[in-house]
């Protein structure tokens, strides 16, 4: 299962304070990304109350790395705005001081998110996705909110494709869903033309520019 990762805005930096308490937004609704998907208010709604009702909260992440929690999510909720959080950072761990450090300087400003695409509707005449409900596993303070570094890495896997699982791995990688990767795997071994396809153009045309921006 891939986990997809998005970017939010930048942190009120203000709202840092010296016990590692911060807050703002790790997602923001109706904000097209580089593969032209919009997250829809009530998104995170049924993943929110499925946490809730485990009373257990996504994971608070450095650059979405699972090996390295910096700290918990002590209030996360939608909002009009988007996904609203509030963490608290783990001092007493080496990362969660870290990760206190580089916000109070300001060398990392940003969060993100990590989910996985339950409901999505496609717009063929924008070449828009908007996804209408979220599986969230996880909040990162991230260097970049788009995590570009992830999308170049599952890029520059192109050489070792040996078969229609690899490539279809490869373009979960590099952005895309399951689905999308089937579609787009089976097409390009050759068995149908994707020319009658709109939606299989725009993710054809979202890996193009992703591989020419790596």
């Amino acid at each position: 299962m891939k986990i997809n990762q998005r970017g939010g805005e930048r942190l009120d930096v203000k709202t840092l304070t010296d016990e590692g308490t911060f807050e703002g937004y790790a997602s923001v609704f109706g904000n097209r990304d580089s593969y032209g998907d919009i997250i829809a208010p009530g998104a995170f709604a049924a993943s929110l109350a499925e946490w809730k009702a485990k009373n257990a909260a996504p994971k608070l992440l450095y650059q979405h790395d699972p090996s390295r929690i910096i700290g918990v999510l002590e209030d996360i909720q939608e909002d009009d705005k988007g996904l609203y959080v509030k963490g608290r950072l783990l001092t007493n761990v080496q990362d969660g001081r870290e990760a206190l450090e580089l916000l109070r300087a300001g060398a990392i400003d940003s969060m993100s998110i990590g989910y996985v695409t339950k409901n999505s509707s496609y717009d063929p005449e924008r070449s828009i996705r908007t996804l209408t409900q979220i599986d969230l596993w996880e909040v990162s303070l991230v260097t970049f909110p788009a995590n570009e570094a992830a999308r170049v890495q599952g890029v520059k896997q192109a050489d070792k494709i040996k078969s229609l699982q690899d490539f279809e791995g490869f373009l979960e990688d590099a952005g895309f869903t399951p689905e999308e990767a089937k579609r787009i795997a089976s097409h390009g071994f050759g068995q149908k033309s994707p020319d009658q396809d709109p939606e299989l153009l725009a993710a054809i045309t979202r890996l193009t520019t992703s591989i020419r921006t790596a």
